[in-house]
């Protein structure tokens, strides 16, 4: 009702507010969004009572006030206002009943109690419960009139309103649920199709990426078991990835059990809780810690957490993260087992090639070999002798460099390499076999010594990407990797430089096409690190330059 009109407290009154109380209802009936809905609520019920404060306190999950939605109420009071009304007192009690309150002095009442001291002053109060399907959802108050007290009729009006409200909420919250379900199966769906692809660079950083994503979570980690018998973040997404890579979760502490046990774990502030002793979770709030398990068997975690301040995951949310979870680790096992087929295919084929250039090639080479032998004692001229006796060595060289190859195609991968060098000189050998050629490696300075294993382990996965990246898209006929344990960062401190360099068609125009070279990128900022990409050798292809410190 306008400021102004007529209150006289009887049917006639009730009668002239009727159509609005209609069109209320209609507009309240036709609108699914939630946040919308909650704002018309009040809007109408302000509308129809012509009351100067009107607010909707929302119940959260553990049954305290999680929203508040006003109307007549400026930023400045609400900031002002500071916490939210409704913990305790005469707005607690509505809350909690079911019962109305319709007080035309709140200050008699002597449960008055609870309005924060930024509150505005009230004198006359309306307050409605508002239930959905029968249960507690919220209530609506409202606060002065201007020269008048509220009425019965007030009080009717508000109650059909509050009636018709919760039908609504329940559509709207029903329609929220299904629609953020879909959106969860849908994101699963999606990280099914790309895990088992064989399209995805890194499968773990996909993994958090997406949960991030799907959660609206300030940032996704990925834990897996790390050698001490704790866990490690090994796949970061967040804006700011600093000193998340590489963050530990000690054995033998109590959130680490809960994981390897299979239990979620929520927080409902990270930052202050004593279950977590890491730097990096000062920044964050509200966080769940999900398990990556399947049959009994700990995979890892996905960590999700949201800043400080941010909204608390709700029970849903948390149900559909746990079921996500579920579904990646099943996802990962079963990329795991695929990309075990694909290598036991390559094994398998590499023994083939050995077989056939044992059993064929060095067979066909001796023969030739014997018979320019043959032919060499019976040349008559010195330099046709010696020009065949060339031949023969040549061939001697090249049948030596074949039984290499064979050596080196029946060797399998070393479970725990020694060093970085090795490790190096391990995937430039495995890359050879798409690229159809063998990159060239050179290292400088004590590589193995100076580099340390947190620092080795983002190097090979960069040094992964970047030849993944040249074997895919380059048409490199050349590849050079080098190693420098000996560089100066700008500001004097000591780095290791990667640097691959091709001769390819270079980096295209859009470069976060390749989520590779983001992957790079993120790995080296994750250690206080740069990367830079420029032209590759003899100013064709492509540069990538890693550089981190020591």
């Amino acid at each position: 009702m306008a400021e102004g009109s007529s209150r006289n407290g009887n049917s006639t009154d009730l009668a002239q507010r009727l159509p609005l109380l209609l069109d209320a209802m209609v507009a309240i009936g036709g609108d699914v969004e939630l946040p919308m809905l909650l704002e018309r609520v009040v809007a109408a019920a302000a509308d129809l009572t012509g009351a100067r404060f009107a607010a909707l306190a929302v119940l959260d999950d553990e049954g305290g006030v999680g929203e508040f939605v006003t109307r007549g109420v400026s930023s400045e009071v609400r900031e002002r206002i500071g916490r939210m009304p409704g913990s305790r007192g005469l707005l607690r009690s509505l809350l909690e009943s079911r019962t109305p309150l319709l007080l035309h002095d709140v200050t008699r009442d002597p449960r008055f109690s609870g309005f924060p001291a930024g509150h505005p002053p009230i004198r006359s109060l309306l307050g409605v419960p508002v239930r959905v399907h029968d249960a507690g959802y919220g209530a609506l108050y409202l606060g002065d009139i201007h020269d008048a007290a509220f009425t019965r009729e007030d009080l009717q009006l508000v109650q059909i309103l509050a009636t018709e409200a919760g039908i609504a909420i329940g559509n709207a919250r029903l329609y929220e649920a299904v629609r953020e379900r879909a959106r969860w199966m849908d994101g699963s769906a999606e990280l099914s199709t790309s895990l088992l692809s064989g399209d995805v660079d890194d499968a773990l950083a996909v993994v958090a990426e997406q949960a991030r994503r799907l959660a609206d979570a300030d940032a996704g980690m990925v834990l897996l078991p790390s050698r001490g018998g704790g866990m490690e973040v090994v796949a970061a997404c967040a804006d700011d990835t600093t000193g998340l890579m590489g963050a530990q979760l000690p054995p033998g502490s109590a959130l680490l059990g809960q994981l390897l046990a299979g239990e979620p774990v929520f927080f409902d502030d990270v930052s202050t809780d004593p279950r977590v002793n890491d730097p990096s979770a000062a920044r964050f709030g509200p966080s769940m810690v999900l398990p990556l398990a399947n049959n009994g068997r700990a995979l890892g975690a996905i960590a999700l957490p949201r800043a400080r301040g941010a909204r608390q995951f709700s029970i849903a949310d948390r149900a559909m993260a746990n079921q996500f979870a579920q579904q990646a680790a099943v996802a990962l096992m079963l990329s795991e087992a695929r990309d075990d087929r694909q290598q036991l295919a390559v094994y398998e084929d590499r023994d083939r090639i050995a077989r056939d250039l044992h059993d064929l090639v060095i067979q066909r080479l001796f023969a030739t070999g014997m018979l320019l032998d043959t032919a060499q004692r019976s040349a008559q001229l010195t330099d046709v002798r010696d020009r065949i006796g060339k031949a023969v060595d040549e061939l001697d060289a090249t049948i030596q460099e074949i039984r290499t190859a064979i050596f080196a195609l029946q060797q399998g991968p070393e479970e725990a390499p020694s060093g970085l060098r090795t490790r190096v000189l391990r995937e430039t050998g495995t890359v050879a076999l798409t690229l159809g050629f063998q990159p060239s490696v050179s290292f400088t300075g004590p590589v193995d010594n100076r580099v340390g294993e947190a620092v080795a382990k983002n190097l090979i996965a960069a040094l992964r990407e970047a030849l993944s990246n040249t074997a895919r898209h380059s048409g490199a006929a050349r590849v050079e990797v080098s190693v420098d344990a000996t560089a100066v960062r700008p500001d004097g401190a000591d780095a290791v430089r990667l640097t691959v360099s091709d001769d390819g068609v270079g980096l295209p125009e859009d470069e976060g096409r390749r989520s590779g070279l983001r992957n790079i990128l993120q790995r080296a900022r994750s250690l206080g690190g740069t990367v830079e990409f420029g032209p590759g050798l003899g100013g064709a292809g492509t540069s990538v330059v890693w550089e981190v410190p020591l």
